[in-house]
């Protein structure tokens, strides 16, 4: 069953301090499956998190459609109301990026437990299932109960991860997820993101080191540096 597709995708930014626009990709069509792992690669600057960021609509695509078959019926990602967005975020598409921004004062434990405690899931089985994703992926206890904005890199990624998988979704877009990782929650991630592809979950995700996921990806999307920079006129 095709669970997104994405026909004739273009984004250009206008850089009006430079007078520049920058055109990250055009005219970039593909598919994807349920249960289905497409990897994201190309050279730095290519455009390959902008990609995921215009299906998941932090960024408005400058053209084309990105059709998502939802639960509820086909909506084109590109244009959906900014209401429809925020529903999909909470119940279907998940996006996981290398980049925690926590809220001031809410513990680890918390804030993994939030999109449980948003669907409605009472909150002493919520904080239990956070706990149990956090200690998944290598969190040590006596953190849980802390402040995110003093940990490290990699300890903030932890728990970026475990909040944005403890609640399956039927797309997850995934960002240099493993880039602060040791290899326990390298190897955490890994079986995790099988669990879901074999629960039909479909993943489009950019990785540095693609040999993390090299044995669950299906196939691949290239994206390639457009050349041309387009002037623009400046306003005087």
């Amino acid at each position: 069953m095709t669970l997104l597709s994405v026909q004739h995708l273009t984004k250009h930014f206008q850089i009006h301090a430079l007078g520049r626009e920058v055109r990250p990709f055009e005219g970039l069509s593909f598919e994807l499956k349920a249960g289905e792992f497409k990897l994201v690669t190309g050279p730095n600057g290519a455009g390959k998190s902008t990609l995921l960021r215009c299906i998941y609509r932090s960024y408005l695509p400058t053209s084309g459609r990105a059709v998502y078959h939802s639960s509820l019926g086909s909506i084109d990602l590109a244009c959906a109301a900014d209401v429809d967005i925020t529903l999909l975020r909470r119940s279907e598409i998940g996006y996981v990026s290398q980049f925690l921004r926590p809220r001031p004062r809410a513990s680890a434990l918390e804030l993994v437990a939030e999109p449980l405690l948003h669907a409605g899931v009472a909150r002493p089985l919520a904080l239990e299932q956070a706990a149990t994703s956090l200690q998944e992926f290598g969190l040590k206890p006596e953190l849980w109960e802390a402040y995110p904005t003093t940990f490290s890199g990699g300890e903030q990624q932890k728990v970026n991860l475990a909040r944005a998988l403890i609640r399956p979704n039927r797309l997850l877009l995934l960002d240099e997820p493993t880039a602060s990782l040791d290899l326990a929650a390298r190897t955490a991630l890994l079986r995790r993101l099988r669990e879901l592809k074999e629960r039909g979950v479909g993943l489009l995700g950019i990785f540095h080191h693609p040999e993390d996921v090299g044995s669950l990806v299906d196939n691949g999307i290239e994206i390639q540096i457009q050349e041309e920079e387009v002037a623009v006129g400046r306003q005087a």
